[in-house]
């Protein structure tokens, strides 16, 4: 499908380390004249570490723009320079002090695909190490270890809501169903 949009300006309203926001200018398919409001918001990695012994590592946060806290897979922003799957390393060995020996790209999430560009790269970790936390200064979590099968159930009864979480968290539901 091509795009049915015809873009007459843009227009950077506002922009921070994480996002910025932009106004564009369209004629859409029917030639009228319409304003898009897009958040870019810089791209994420999430990943479900899953150990041997099918347990899953999650961590609870107290989110602020939800106004609560948020029981998640481990997520990150991705940094200049960083692959999606270098941020997910990252992230896991930040927030949960583990390393993992397989990886396994379970591909990509687009929260908002109306007014929100952030796509969020999922990844199922297996073979599990402990190698010590190195958390954010500014993060408190808290590490939540719960079976795999009750992690299933949190996003099913909506104790977990963060998008890419339940995406992750279905898409290894899924993945596991295929490899046996």
């Amino acid at each position: 499908m091509t795009n049915p949009y015809r873009l007459q300006s843009r227009r950077h309203i506002y922009e921070s380390r994480n996002f910025r926001v932009r106004e564009d200018l369209v004629v859409g398919p029917a030639e009228d004249s319409f304003t898009f409001s897009v958040i870019e918001m810089r791209a994420g990695s999430s990943v479900l570490a899953l150990d041997g012994d099918g347990q899953v590592y999650l961590v609870r946060e107290y989110k602020y723009a939800v106004a609560r806290p948020s029981t998640e897979v481990v997520s990150g922003g991705i940094d200049e320079g960083e692959t999606p799957l270098d941020a997910a390393r990252r992230e896991l060995r930040e927030e949960v002090g583990i390393a993992a020996r397989e990886w396994i790209d379970l591909g990509q999430v687009d929260p908002f695909t109306t007014q929100v560009a952030s796509p969020n790269y999922l990844f199922l970790a297996r073979e599990l190490e402990h190698v010590g936390r190195e958390p954010d200064r500014n993060e408190v979590l808290e590490i939540v270890t719960v079976p795999f099968e009750r992690a299933l159930r949190m996003v099913m009864n909506g104790e977990i809501t963060h998008g890419a979480s339940c995406a992750v968290i279905l898409k290894t539901n899924e993945w596991l169903r295929r490899s046996g």
